[in-house]
């Protein structure tokens, strides 16, 4: 199905088709009355402009209940069988863990319901078991505002996911990638700075808070911390390495327990921040 495919449908049918995109239905009534979409660019541009500037939290709490526990494919095939075309492989990394993972996964997830009252929602396509797991664990400290606003940008990757999905002959190759990217090496050793939680940070309401939160691959790069498209206003940010659990790991004595980079950006292009590490070190400057 193409775009233009779905232009030639009525409008209600057109509604029907999308509302598996993302569960919050004052986001569909307002993206539908934007209908119809010019192009990928467009509806992933009205998309956003709906999620993020015209939903409040309970529009994005609603969303939130559309989605099965990491882990419960029981309640994606019954529960959630609705969006079972779009979302069936999106948490295929669970579909070999491990018991014990699978007994880990059971308890972090009881864990981060009970403290944030919502479950958790990662953009789980292409991820290991094991990593949603760290990532769980990782946010489970975070405040409830940095999660809401960490689960509502995994919600609108989720959402574009499922709009390429829907609309599998579509261009999407147009979309820009994430605004901000990085990439961790570790000098000392010779090698990529792997499974390293690394947190983006903006000023809201006067409080330092993550927008964002990520591990990087085992290339030692991160390069989804946004949503495609998400063009972030003007203005000074944060990016934090937790160093010291890397460092833990791999068995050295490390002297920054994490490395804290604040900058600034200008425009809406992209900002790549490489990270060079060693126990007793670091630098840092503005990539390409």
């Amino acid at each position: 199905m193409t775009l233009t495919d779905l232009n030639k449908l009525s409008k209600t049918e057109a509604t029907n088709i999308l509302q598996p995109c993302c569960g919050s239905a004052q986001w569909l009534n307002l993206l539908m009355d934007k209908f119809p979409f010019t192009d990928e660019k467009d509806l992933v541009a009205k998309a956003e402009k709906v999620w993020y500037n015209q939903c409040s939290e309970s529009d994005w709490l609603q969303a939130f209940t559309h989605h099965p526990k990491i882990g419960n494919n029981k309640d994606l095939a019954e529960k959630f069988a609705a969006t079972q075309h779009l979302a069936a492989d999106e948490q295929a990394g669970i579909n070999t863990a491990s018991q014990n993972v699978a007994e880990q996964l059971a308890k972090a997830n009881e864990a981060y319901e009970k403290k944030f009252g919502f479950i958790f929602i990662v953009c789980a396509t292409g991820k290991s078991a094991s990593e949603m797991l760290r990532l769980m664990q990782d946010r489970t400290a975070n405040s409830y505002s940095e999660e809401l606003h960490i689960a509502m940008g995994e919600q609108h990757k989720i959402t574009i996911r499922r709009f390429k999905k829907l609309f599998d002959g579509g261009s999407w190759q147009t979309l820009a990638a994430s605004q901000f990217t990085t990439h961790v090496l570790d000098t000392s050793l010779g090698k990529p700075g792997k499974n390293i939680t690394v947190k983006l940070k903006h000023l809201i309401d006067g409080v330092w808070q993550s927008i964002a939160q990520g591990i990087t691959d085992g290339d030692g790069r991160l390069a989804d911390l946004l949503p495609p498209e998400k063009i972030m206003p003007a203005g000074n940010y944060k990016i934090v390495f937790e160093t010291g659990n890397y460092f833990s790991a791999n068995n050295l004595k490390g002297f920054y327990p994490e490395v804290e980079i604040q900058f600034s950006i200008f425009d809406g292009s992209h900002y790549h921040l490489p990270l060079l590490i060693n126990p007793f070190g670091y630098s840092t400057y503005r990539g390409s």
